[in-house]
């Protein structure tokens, strides 16, 4: 990772004080703007004979560079600052999951990571905090000459280990909160008119927000005083939350006998994070997660890690117990008998298939309980046998779980979190629960399935969008119809819509199309052209419009296309807040200007996308769907 200059300017070339050339020189500067592209700066600062001009502070060359530093400086804040604003907006008030490595935790990168989740916490962001402990614990152990044992990805915690879990445990929490007591620079904030001097940092709360119970024995191993979640005390987390307080959540839990037992962090935070309802879980690790080529994975859907991390379940234990976890769904259904399978008080049945393997099935809990996470850990983390795989397993099972959103963020990356949340392609791997690949063919299946899975699973399956097929020709139809009525659209025939179907997206909502859009792309211009929004009446307000044109511009970016492109005579300011300019209708391809009716008067509008480096293509993840579900 390349590391900043101490200055923002860098000199394209470097010139001779020695040269006795009659060249008048000028220094030339370059900087990189908010966008990443390279901006020149001339400084004239070398007189007749080549060298370098000594001129005092007040001088001209000296002001001129000082002044242009200044510029380009305040330049990047203003792109920067309107950059993040929609995203600020967005994340107040909101509830992020923040788990961090041991890896970090045991690095200089915490220091400027807690700095940053302070300054969040500033602008309305509500955060819980789980600080992972394993190589601590480790190193306590290894000074007493003690080796640590692990099972699959938990740790036997015999005595000596569970005394150095309460060691590193209780150490990290102290240096966390000591972290953030400072709160900003005194002097700045007195700068701006604040004279209380009792002002302190962020307030900080902890105590037994976790309920745990034994592991017990397992497969003849007995695990001693190691824990698994038996519930989160959303009620009180929450308060503390609504009191302004950050929550620093151990992994340290407490059983009902009183006893404390050392509980897995991953499985702590995915099930906090679920059972809060958080907006985000963010994983913050000790480097990126990339695909075969090296390349930075930066989005993925549910469906898309789903299909990784099944590649790497004969290799992966990890991987197999996601598997095993996904699966156990599928145990509710009687395929032979086409009935389904009753589900007493929300747990699974007795036939359904248990697993000792720290999934957590062995207790009825799995996806039928709000309160269990995924256990990740042990010598497959610890040798990173199969890099960050565990990692996004845990994601996959968060979002499967009802976490709308997981980011696997390189903690080793100076200002992450800023950079992931505050700009729109961010720097880390996103794992995200919209579904795109829903099968309408499989409602009949899925909705008898929906009878005995709890709503945050099903949330998953409830809607989708898809591209659309000729069984929905009559309810793209009836959707069109009244906008085409009132000249928002033009009118299509049905022989013409169902010529363009195949580039029709639609949001289906059990069974029924409740909203619709088209992208007609133009390759040789590299641009496509979005049309055909409409939502269903009584769905309106709730997004859908959003959605698909963000689902259109990933498709757009997946196919290489650089510019989006529309017509429209009633729907301007909607298209505006939404990135869209203005343009002529010089900038539309001669191919689309030529079938134009300039009767209508249309507006043009257009905006440029950004590049696909997701390392996914939706084209992959339709196949994978239809593969494994056809």
């Amino acid at each position: 990772m390349a590391t900043a200059s101490s200055s923002p300017y860098i000199p394209i070339q470097n010139y001779n004080c020695r040269s006795k050339s009659n060249f008048c020189g000028s220094s030339i500067l370059r900087t990189k703007d908010i966008f990443g592209r390279i901006r020149s700066v001339k400084i004239a600062s070398f007189d007749n004979n080549g060298c370098r001009r000594k001129i005092n502070v007040l001088g001209e060359a000296e002001s001129m560079e000082v002044e242009a530093s200044s510029a380009a400086k305040g330049d990047q804040f203003v792109e920067h600052f309107r950059e993040a604003w929609p995203y600020t907006l967005a994340h107040r008030g909101s509830t992020f999951l923040v788990v961090i490595s041991a890896e970090i935790v045991d690095s200089p990168c915490l220091d400027p990571i807690i700095k940053d989740i302070a300054m969040l916490h500033g602008l309305g962001i509500k955060f819980v905090l789980v600080p992972g402990t394993d190589i601590q614990i480790d190193r306590i152990l290894a000074a007493k000459g003690t080796e640590p044992k692990h099972v699959g990805n938990y740790r036997v915690t015999d005595s000596d280990s569970l005394g150095a879990a309460l060691d590193a445990s209780g150490r990290i929490c102290n240096m966390i909160e000591a972290k953030l007591s400072p709160g900003p620079s005194l002097s700045g904030i007195r700068r701006h008119g604040d004279t209380d001097r009792g002002y302190n940092g962020v307030t900080v709360a902890s105590g037994n927000f976790l309920a745990a119970k034994r592991r017990g024995v397992v497969e003849g191993i007995d695990y001693a005083s190691t824990g698994v979640v038996k519930k989160i005390d959303v009620t009180r987390i929450r308060q503390r939350l609504d009191q302004d307080c950050i929550v620093l959540l151990s992994n340290l839990g407490y059983s009902s006998s009183g006893e404390v037992l050392n509980c897995n962090t991953y499985e702590v935070a995915t099930a906090c994070a679920v059972a809060l309802g958080a907006e985000k879980l963010i994983c913050i690790i000790d480097g990126p997660i990339l695909n075969e080529n090296g390349r930075l994975i930066r989005f993925l859907t549910l469906q898309d890690a789903d299909a990784l991390i099944r590649k790497q379940a004969k290799q992966s234990e990890t991987a197999e117990n996601y598997a095993k976890a996904v699966d156990f769904a599928s145990a509710l259904y009687n395929y032979s008998s086409n009935k389904t399978v009753p589900c007493p008080n929300g747990k699974a049945p007795s036939q359904a298939p248990r697993s000792a393997n720290g999934v957590g099935f062995g207790n009825a809990n799995g996806f039928w309980s709000s309160e269990q996470g995924f256990a990740i850990g042990g010598q497959e983390m610890l040798s990173r046998s199969s890099g960050y795989l565990p990692e996004l397993a845990a994601a996959a099972y968060a979002c499967r779980s009802g976490v709308e959103r997981v980011h696997l963020l390189d903690g080793t990356i100076s200002g992450v979190l800023l950079k992931e949340l505050f700009q729109r392609s961010g720097v880390g791997t996103m794992v995200a629960r919209s579904v795109y690949l829903f099968n309408r063919y499989l409602h009949q299946t899925i909705f008898k399935l929906y009878l005995v899975l709890p709503s945050t699973l099903f949330s998953d399956i409830y809607e989708g969008i898809r591209m659309a097929v000729e069984a929905d020709l009559d309810e793209i139809k009836q959707i069109l119809q009244p906008l085409e009525e009132s000249g928002t659209l033009i009118r299509r025939t049905p022989e013409e819509l169902l010529k363009a179907l195949d580039s029709f997206i639609v949001v289906e909502r059990e069974g029924h199309i409740i909203a619709c859009a088209a992208l007609f792309p133009f390759s040789q211009d590299k641009c496509g052209e979005v049309a055909a929004i409409a939502v269903s009446p009584e769905c309106r307000g709730q997004g859908h419009g959003d959605k698909l044109l963000d689902y259109i511009e990933k498709k757009a970016s997946s196919q290489g296309l650089e510019m989006l492109f529309l017509l429209t005579t009633r729907t301007e300011d909607w298209f505006v807040r939404r990135g869209f300019s203005e343009c002529s209708i010089e900038y539309i391809p001669e191919e689309r200007r030529k079938r134009i009716d300039i009767s209508r008067r249309s507006k043009y509008y257009m905006k440029k996308i950004l590049p696909d480096r997701s390392g996914i293509s939706l084209s992959h993840a339709f196949a994978w769907h239809n593969n494994n579900f056809s």
